[in-house]
């Protein structure tokens, strides 16, 4: 029902809650009981002095009658049955329920946005449980403790005659077995609290990079320009996030890409053929005679006040990601692990081939369309000794009105987190429930 036809309810709803008969308020605001009837039932319109009158005998402010619940709570409850697809609640009762149910109201936008911190922990946790060599280790030396005490034990049960000398060797086994457990589980424990968000602790030399490219917004202005090599050394050594050589390395081999291409797409004409033509990668190649692969990057560079949000994620040939921009509503795992019904990997097999598609991620962050632009390119050429080496390049945008009603193909972000029911590409079970 639409907004402005809530009114009558809202002061049925006030009016009962008061406990003031239908006919004691007409007569306080100077009308007859049938009208206030029609009001209250929403079959007549109401404004100015008459509603002034109606707020005032039922003490409330005449914006909670004319406005209702606020647009934020709106909000919340039509994004949280959006989550649940089309089968969910009746999105154009939403006013209504608000209007007649605050408190539940809240109380759904709540649990809502406790699931949606709930998935995030879980993304996070399988994430780490996938590709954390610490954690790993930690799991194997718990796992293994266990079983060399479950061993020994069995011995001491089933072995019937066994000499006190063997006896006393294998307690002493068990002793000091259960020892190593406690401390593991102690270590695990601990480790665990300390990680609890996916940005809490960086372990391997791509998390390193991942934390210098964010923490400078994925822009460097140092290198835009003729610049020589000497301020790219200066940016290394001043970041206090690349903590290992290897992480350094990554990181000047990441950096040197970007001054090439900043070289070759300039920021003042990158930001001119923006300004005009908004960020199309097409109109970037045919400004400055580059790849789409270029235009990608140098449009994942710009800053976010210059280009709206833009994110990128790239692959090797194995479907390893190597790079990573973050896109707010589309989740993307650490390393490898990926949603094989990407764009990023159907490109592999077609390279110089671009593939446009909108995506609809299922999961916490699923129910926005993105629009997913992606190429491959050959970064090194066919030997007779090895083949071509591929990279593959997925730019993502906020669908707009370009989503429209046009169907979306639905993605996951990794198998295991995923919800998608019989999907022909799924590697693994999810630990999802079924239905989110």
């Amino acid at each position: 029902m639409p907004e402005s036809l809530m009114i009558g309810t809202r002061i049925r709803e006030r009016r009962v809650m008061n406990g003031i008969k239908q006919s004691d308020l007409a007569r306080q605001v100077g009308i007859s009981p049938s009208y206030l009837n029609l009001i209250e039932h929403n079959r007549r319109r109401i404004g100015g002095k008459t509603l002034l009158r109606l707020a005032d005998a039922l003490h409330v402010e005449p914006t909670l009658l004319s406005e209702g619940a606020e647009a934020t709570l709106i909000a919340a409850l039509r994004e949280a049955a959006s989550r649940q697809g089309k089968d969910g609640a009746e999105l154009a009762r939403s006013e209504e329920f608000a209007g007649r149910f605050p408190g539940w109201a809240h109380l759904l936008a709540s649990l809502s946005r406790r699931v949606q911190d709930l998935e995030r922990t879980v993304e996070t946790l399988t994430d780490r449980l996938t590709h954390d060599p610490h954690l790993a280790a930690s799991l194997h030396e718990v796992i293994s403790t266990v079983t060399a005490i479950r061993s020994t034990s069995s011995i001491l049960v089933e072995t019937e005659a066994l000499e006190p000398e063997w006896q006393s060797r294998f307690h002493r086994n068990i002793n000091e077995e259960s020892s190593r457990l406690a401390e593991g589980a102690e270590a695990l424990v601990r480790y665990l609290e300390g990680a609890a968000s996916i940005e809490a602790e960086i372990r391997s030399p791509q998390d390193e990079v991942q934390a210098f490219l964010a923490g400078n917004g994925f822009h460097f202005p140092a290198l835009e320009g003729g610049v020589d090599e000497t301020a790219l050394e200066d940016i290394l050594s001043q970041s206090d996030v690349l903590v290992s050589d290897a992480a350094r390395r990554l990181a000047r081999g990441t950096l040197s890409q970007y001054r090439a291409d900043a070289h070759r797409l300039p920021l003042d004409d990158m930001l001119s053929v923006v300004a005009e033509h908004g960020p199309s990668p097409d109109r970037i190649v045919e400004a400055f005679g580059c790849g789409l692969p270029a235009a990608f990057r140098r449009l994942a560079a710009l800053p976010e006040d210059a280009v709206g949000p833009v994110g990128l994620v790239s692959c090797d040939g194995s479907g390893t990601l190597i790079f990573r921009k973050p896109f707010s509503g589309f989740a993307m795992p650490r390393d490898a692990g990926a949603c094989v019904l990407w764009p990023l990997f159907q490109v592999l097999v077609q390279p110089q081939v671009p593939v446009r598609a909108l995506l609809r991620q299922a999961g916490r962050r699923g129910r926005d369309k993105v629009l997913a632009l992606a190429v491959a390119e050959q970064v090194a050429p066919a030997t007779f000794e090895r083949p071509a080496l591929l990279h593959a390049h997925m730019l993502l945008f906020p669908a707009g009105a370009e989503g429209g009603e046009t169907p979306a193909r639905e993605v996951g972000s990794s198998c295991r987190i995923c919800p998608l029911r019989e999907c022909p590409a799924r590697r693994e079970p999810s630990i999802m429930v079924d239905g989110f």
